[in-house]
């Protein structure tokens, strides 16, 4: 069967700790979307392991993929692999001949782009790394895919194509001279030939390559477990978020057939998996209609909130809501419902994990934006423009708050532990989203995860 992770938020939810937890009954894990911008912290037997773009299995041995829907960093697949393996691990991970490439230009660009999307407050607070410039030109049908790069005819005519091209973007668009600030060899045909036909070499030599769908049939076939494990969350994806402060492809359980080469009713027969962080965060601007007093500083008049900047800061800290990828500091607000019904609707959940209930621990209440108002009308889910979302004005519940407890013990003995504020709140979620509660985690690490029901 299959299971597949999504994030019902912004991101930062906590999927890799949810793949981690589920490690054990689980043969194959598939990244099946986003790059080396979506951070992973995963916790096994004491150490802390942050990948950008290996799947999380791969620490605990399982076969880990990335599938065609992904753009892929050779580079920074690399370096990660042969970090893993500095540290006593044995990753094995596959890459699908179909994903498309990260170059060193997209990169560039990316940067490029965000500088002039801030002058007129449209930019999405990308981390940099090529994402969206891979993904677009994925869709202009002028990419570099991994399968290219074992054919050494087929990789320089797609760079004799598409690098002029460039170039011509960065020097008669953006008026910049290439050299200088900007690395000439980033745009040169031959350095980047030598440089991907080489990786291309390794992947070769590695074994790595793989046509994914067929890979992973043959998989299902013999009987094996997969994960499909997205990256970011509902509301950044580009199809159904909070466009345009959004990430470049589907996280959304959809993706998971899109961005493996599975038909949808193979997805659709097992089981997806609501990742819910207790509260609300995120990095990059946009709307935030719960947010709790946004960037430290911030006073009533230059657009913070009176009384809650304190507040954000504790629930920031308390929680490391620092970027995984960026260590930029993250947004910080209220759990919302709208949005929370918005993701099982566009996922079918059939099971949710809650994290971090410890990190509201202490606090006198917790409130929940349980609904907006919008032009005197009540939603209980998103509108379909961010235009409109910013218009929203949340509408609030408040919940008795919980003891900040051994949260450890709370985990050995199990659910019926938790405080009981903090499972009236639990509850509280549940019934909304009319989905159970298959996971708690009360800790970042494996060892304070409350499991109450397994997919498999």
């Amino acid at each position: 069967m299959t299971v597949t992770i999504v994030g019902s938020q912004l991101g930062d939810e906590g999927k890799g700790g949810i793949v981690d937890v589920y490690g054990d009954a689980v043969d194959v894990v598939v990244r099946y979307q986003g790059g080396d911008n979506a951070g992973h912290t995963v916790v096994y037997e004491g150490d802390e392991y942050k990948l950008s773009l290996v799947p999380s299995g791969a620490v605990r041995g399982k076969i880990g993929v990335l599938g065609n829907g992904c753009v892929v960093n050779p580079n920074t697949l690399f370096e990660e692999l042969d970090a893993l393996s500095k540290r006593g691990l044995s990753p094995d991970v596959r890459v699908a001949e179909r994903a498309h490439v990260i170059l060193p230009y997209h990169r560039i660009i990316d940067g490029m782009e965000e500088d002039v999307k801030s002058d007129d407050d449209l930019a999405a607070g990308t981390t940099g790394r090529g994402i969206g410039p891979t993904y677009e030109d994925k869709a202009g049908r002028r990419g570099v895919r991994i399968g290219d790069l074992l054919n050494p005819e087929t990789l320089r005519d797609r760079l004799e194509y598409v690098v002029p091209q460039k170039r011509v973007l960065v020097e008669d668009v953006y008026g910049i001279e290439l050299g200088g600030d900007v690395d000439a060899e980033a745009f040169d045909i031959d350095a980047l030939f030598e440089t991907y036909r080489g990786f291309g070499e390794r992947i070769e030599r590695e074994g790595m390559a793989v046509n994914c769908g067929e890979f992973l049939q043959r998989r299902l076939d013999a009987g094996d477990e997969i994960m499909f494990e997205g990256a970011q969350g509902t509301s950044i994806d580009i199809d159904h978020g909070i466009y345009p402060y959004v990430t470049s492809s589907n996280p959304t359980a959809g993706g998971a057939a899109v961005g493996t080469g599975v038909g949808p009713s193979v997805v659709g027969r097992g089981e997806v998996i609501g990742i819910v962080k207790a509260y609300l965060s995120r990095v990059g601007t946009g709307p935030l209609p719960t947010e709790l007093g946004s960037v430290d500083g911030q006073t009533p008049e230059n657009g913070g909130r009176p009384g809650e900047s304190e507040l954000a800061t504790f629930i920031r800290d308390k929680g490391g809501e620092y970027g995984t990828v960026t260590g930029r500091p993250r947004r910080v607000g209220w759990l919302d419902m709208p949005m929370l019904r918005h993701a099982a609707r566009a996922n079918g959940f059939t099971g949710l994990a809650i994290n971090h209930i410890d990190v509201l621990a202490g606090l006198d209440e917790v409130r929940v934006g349980h609904s907006y108002i919008l032009d005197g009308e009540e939603l209980l889910s998103m509108p379909a423009t961010t235009e409109k979302w910013g218009d929203c004005e949340a509408e609030f519940r408040t919940f008795d708050g919980w003891d900040d407890v051994d949260w450890a013990a709370v985990a050995a003995e199990g659910y019926d532990a938790i405080p009981q504020n903090a499972r009236t709140y639990l509850d509280y979620v549940a019934d909304e989203l009319d989905t159970p509660i298959y996971v708690v985690g009360v800790g970042p690490g494996r060892e304070e995860t409350i499991i109450v029901e397994s997919p498999f």
